[in-house]
């Protein structure tokens, strides 16, 4: 509400947005690191840090005027998971496992206001900078504003990726490439022809709605055929593998210097 375009409108323009998501450094300092790096977003994972409402209050609280999107992966789905980190200041969600349209319009259905969907109201809070405004008006920009999103990383949601795509108002799509291979049978073999076929349904399916396809990863080639492939939502990352790269390259290099 800044005047800046929003992540979700650049995507339905066909642009491409690059972010990481977090899974250990839950820091204050987190959101303004990401934004001087140039990143446009950040998923903040609560499936599998473990990381609770307070921390992510306070990142959130931090990237406030920052050009920088923060989002949360919950861990569950469902209307408190997801009602909780928006009205901290989410700006949108991702859900695990998302394998229905079922489940899929009833994600869109809390995150959306009415008329688009039944989010609870509690206004002048955190997640609208805690001001006193004309909530009408509130409730039709966070609809325009915030993303939805569902993780498609199992074989029944491959399978139902057709009617998932078609849900309005789920907005992206994100292939969810270790469970998908690990649910397949072929954990983490990432050039397998069956992932790749899968990844192929998950793909049409995104293009025959209009869709935006998202994934992250910290390997650079697997990213670059995505982009290739039509995925505009892309996230180099997590954390723990950028840290723990850069500086094992890092320390390496000194480690080499002669003298």
């Amino acid at each position: 509400m800044d005047g800046r375009p929003c992540v979700r409108e650049r995507l339905a323009r066909g642009e491409r947005v690059v972010g990481t998501m977090v899974f250990e450094v839950f820091t204050p300092g987190l959101p303004a690191i990401l934004a001087a790096a140039g990143l446009d977003f950040v998923v903040l994972d609560t499936e599998h840090s473990g990381v609770g409402i307070d921390t992510l209050k306070t990142v959130l609280a931090c990237a406030r005027g920052l050009p920088l999107e923060v989002y949360v992966r919950v861990p569950e789905k469902s209307y408190a998971a997801v009602a909780t980190v928006l009205d901290a200041g989410a700006r949108g969600i991702l859900v695990p496992m998302l394998e229905t349209a079922e489940e899929a319009r009833a994600l869109v259905e809390w995150v959306r206001y009415r008329p688009e969907g039944k989010r609870g109201c509690a206004f002048g809070m955190a997640h609208d900078d805690y001001r006193a405004h004309d909530v009408v008006a509130y409730m039709a920009e966070a609809n325009r504003r915030n993303l939805v999103m569902g993780l498609i990383e199992t074989r029944k949601g491959i399978e139902n990726v057709e009617a998932i795509a078609a849900v309005p108002g789920l907005d992206v799509l994100w292939l969810g490439h270790f469970d998908l291979t690990n649910d397949m049978g072929i954990t983490a073999q990432f050039d397998h022809p069956e992932f790749w076929a899968a990844a192929h349904k998950l793909i049409a399916a995104a293009g025959a709605q209009g869709k935006t396809l998202a994934a992250a990863d910290a390997n650079l080639a697997y990213l670059e055929k995505l982009a290739r492939l039509g995925f505009t939502m892309l996230g180099y990352g997590p954390d723990i593998a950028v840290l723990r790269e850069g500086l094992r390259q890092g320390a390496g290099k000194v480690r080499a210097f002669s003298g």
